[in-house]
């Protein structure tokens, strides 16, 4: 527990991820000085979770240097910070409300923010609870997984989203035998296109990992407790000592939920991170928001998962919180690091019509542009960060970039973006 913060008239912000201390500091910045009271269930200060299946699991960090911020921060920030705690009922009025963590502590709170973040996703098959089985989303489900391999010499990664192609490329640098295992045709078909999908296939395949796909599972086999294999469909199993799983994740809607909040894949706000009540405040993975990047094609709300999105709507929930204007208007952007592989995204490709190949993915440096009724809504790109800046810019200043410009490899993004023409 750290600052000093009565918590009387208390803004009680739930959840001390990125959301939350992105929150609490955007209070303090905008000039508020009633107490913040910052309430997180792990034991650990906050700290950055994507590094956890890249950077953390290769050595490369600690979760040392994986914190945000310093214990002397929230002090001099006068922001109390209280670990280990769950909120186990609340309750609220016009006025303010009532938390009760499990330890029996009350919390008072004029104000309240929910960034209560999101689980894994569990499957629920036979062998699911044995010894060598991991999920990853938190700090000490990455060092334990990080021991687990120390030992192993097969990996079996259930899931070829981002964080199994990450945690397999991990795994794949300490000198394992990696199998991804995916349910359906492609990869990462959730967040990308299909030229992406194959090229990330192709690529992991090089390297030597193997990848199924179209792959059911029957059952998680084991000796004496501890994980063997992943037995598929058809009655081949997949040798490992270490299985890991991971197939999305749930948002956090509990206390939403207990509140009588509107949910709907997470907590249901408007574009000034609002819930369903008027006054209650949501950001980050558990949050479902309106997006204008999608609001031209019929699309309603957005639950993304992506340290930039957590960020600003904290921003934006602070704004609300202090009765300020306030409107997500940001860019969607997310990045997922493989090793020497970087793909970075701006914007959302859902609705395309079109795509612009902008290089040769057997270059392993390339971009895939999207087009929707001839105007750039996203693009995908690997290894090409300075493909990535432009249109992200601008997308950002809204501007175009039309796709004969974008497929000129003698000009750049940048110099070929151009006013957006009224529709």
């Amino acid at each position: 527990m750290m600052g000093t913060a009565n918590s009387a008239g208390a803004t009680l912000i739930v959840g001390n991820c990125q959301a939350g201390v992105q929150l609490a500091s955007t209070l303090r910045e905008l000039g508020d000085t009633a107490p913040i009271i910052l309430v997180g269930e792990e034991p650990h200060l906050p700290y950055q979770r994507p590094a956890l299946s890249k950077a953390f699991l290769k050595g490369e960090a600690t979760a040392a240097s994986l914190t945000f911020r310093t214990p002397e921060w929230f002090v001099r920030e006068d922001i109390e910070l209280v670990t280990g705690e769950q909120i186990a009922d609340i309750s609220r009025d016009a006025d303010g409300g009532t938390a009760v963590g499990t330890s029996g502590r009350v919390f008072p709170f004029a104000r309240l923010a929910l960034t209560t973040g999101a689980v894994p996703r569990k499957l629920a098959l036979p062998g699911a609870d044995l010894a060598g089985v991991c999920y990853l989303r938190d700090a000490d489900q990455a060092a334990s997984l990080h021991r687990s391999l120390g030992s192993a010499r097969s990996v079996a990664v259930i899931g070829g989203g981002f964080i199994g192609l990450e945690v397999a490329t991990a795994a794949r640098a300490a000198g394992k035998q990696v199998t991804i295992i995916e349910a359906a045709p492609r990869l990462v078909g959730r967040a990308v296109g299909e030229t992406i999908s194959d090229f990330y296939l192709q690529a992991h395949r090089r390297r030597g990992t193997t990848v199924l796909l179209n792959a059911g599972i029957v059952r998680i086999a084991g000796k004496n407790g501890r994980v063997t294999g992943v037995e598929l469909a058809g009655g081949t199993t997949v040798p490992a000592d270490v299985v890991v799983i991971g197939v999305g994740v749930l948002p956090r809607t509990e206390l939403a939920e207990r509140l009588g909040l509107e949910v709907s894949n997470g907590v249901v706000v408007d574009s000034r991170a609002v819930a369903s009540d008027g006054v209650t405040v949501a950001a980050g993975d558990c949050a479902n928001m309106p997006n204008p990047f999608t609001a031209d094609y019929g699309n309603g709300n957005l639950r993304l998962e992506s340290v930039q999105n957590a960020v600003e709507q904290a921003k934006t929930a602070a704004r609300s919180l202090l009765g300020l204007e306030a409107d997500y208007r940001t860019v969607p952007w997310f990045w997922s690091d493989q090793g020497d592989l970087m793909l970075q995204i701006a914007g959302l490709s859902a609705g395309h019509d079109s795509t612009v190949l902008r290089g040769d993915p057997e270059s392993e440096k390339f971009a895939v542009l999207y087009y929707r009724e001839g105007r750039i809504i996203a693009a995908d790109c690997v290894n090409t960060p300075r493909d990535f800046m432009a249109v992200r810019n601008a997308l950002t200043r809204g501007l175009d970039i039309p796709p004969e410009a974008a497929a000129d490899l003698g000009r750049t993004l940048k110099e070929s973006a151009v006013p957006r023409v009224p529709a």
